[in-house]
C-alpha cells in the first residue's frame, strides 16, 4: 500500500485513510481469530463503574481493569494466554514507528452503539519513550486530545475506518478519549460498531 504523508495534531501523527478496504477486511478477519481465542470482555473500573466498550488483547500481555486496579496481565481472565499479535498488525507497527522493538500488547476495544471513552492517559506502561499506535476500523469516532494535564485545552477530529494515529514524544502522555461514534457510518462490520487497536510497549 502507498505511504500517505501524516498530518500532525497536537504532537500526534495522523494518517487518514492509510488502510484501503481490502487491508481493513483482512485485519478484521485476523481479529476474529484473536477474539475466538480471547473473547471480548465487559470491563469494570476499580471503582465499580462498567465501561461502555468491550475489550480483549493480543500479545505477550493484555491490559485489564477490575476491582484490583488497572494493569497488564499475561493471561486472559479465562486463564489462557493471550493470542499472538497478527503479523499484518505487527508490520504496521514497524512501518509507522520505525522501531525494531515488538510491542508487548495489542489492546482491542470494540465500540458498539453509544459506546465512548472518557479522557485518560495511557500510563500503565513502564517506559513512556515508546509511542502508542492506534488503528481505527469500522464506524467513525470523534477523537479528542489535550495535553499532559486533564484541564489542558483539547482538539477534536473524526477518526475514520483505515486511519492510523501515533502518539509519541510530548503527546505520549496527552489526555485523550472518544466522545462519540457515528454508529452505522461504516459497512466494514456487518452489525456496525468500531474496532480500535492500540499497540504498546509495556516493559
Amino acid at each position: 500500500m502507498p505511504m500517505i504523508t501524516p498530518q500532525e495534531i497536537r504532537g500526534c501523527l495522523h494518517w487518514p485513510g492509510l488502510l484501503d478496504l481490502p487491508a481493513q477486511q483482512a485485519l478484521v478477519a485476523d481479529l476474529r481469530t484473536v477474539v475466538a481465542a480471547a473473547p471480548l470482555m465487559s470491563p469494570v473500573t476499580p471503582g465499580g463503574r462498567p465501561m461502555s466498550v468491550r475489550m480483549t488483547a493480543a500479545g505477550r500481555l493484555g491490559w485489564i481493569t477490575d476491582a484490583t486496579g488497572y494493569r497488564y496481565e499475561p493471561r486472559h481472565p479465562s486463564g489462557k494466554p493471550w493470542p499472538p499479535i497478527p503479523p499484518a498488525i505487527l508490520a504496521l507497527w514497524h512501518r509507522l514507528t520505525g522501531l525494531d522493538r515488538v510491542p508487548d500488547c495489542c489492546l482491542v476495544n470494540f465500540y458498539g452503539e453509544g459506546a465512548k471513552m472518557g479522557l485518560h492517559q495511557d500510563r500503565d506502561e513502564g517506559d513512556f519513550s515508546f509511542p502508542v499506535l492506534s488503528l481505527s476500523l469500522g464506524d467513525e469516532a470523534l477523537f479528542r486530545i489535550g495535553g499532559p494535564n486533564r484541564r489542558d485545552p483539547t482538539t477534536s477530529l473524526w477518526l475514520k475506518s483505515g486511519d492510523a494515529l501515533l502518539m509519541g514524544g510530548e503527546a505520549r502522555l496527552a489526555f485523550h478519549g472518544i466522545d462519540r461514534t457515528r454508529f452505522g457510518s461504516s459497512r466494514l462490520l456487518p452489525q456496525g460498531g468500531r474496532i480500535n487497536l492500540t499497540l504498546r510497549v509495556v516493559a
